[in-house]
């Protein structure tokens, strides 16, 4: 995408009755969200809404940032083993 652009191509909302049915549609939409030529962040939105820590709600403006440390390192020690 040419740089004189805004990087935001697309906005996903989702919304629901409930915290749990919100996540469930959100799962859903980005297994079934397409974008074509280009490289995007649903993969690490899949991540995410996996995420323990998420889904309890137990997370704070730090918590990303420590997250993709994290995930960084578990990645890392993986890949170091046979």
């Amino acid at each position: 995408m040419p740089p004189y652009y805004d990087s935001m191509i697309a906005k996903l909302i989702v919304y629901g009755t409930s915290r749990e049915q919100c996540i469930a549609r959100l799962r859903r939409a980005l297994e079934e969200f397409v974008v074509e030529g280009m490289k995007t962040t649903v993969p690490l939105h899949q991540q995410i809404v996996r995420a323990e820590e998420f889904l309890r709600g137990d997370y704070t403006i730090k918590w990303l940032e420590q997250w993709l440390q994290r995930e960084r390192a578990k990645g890392a020690n993986e890949r170091l083993e046979p």
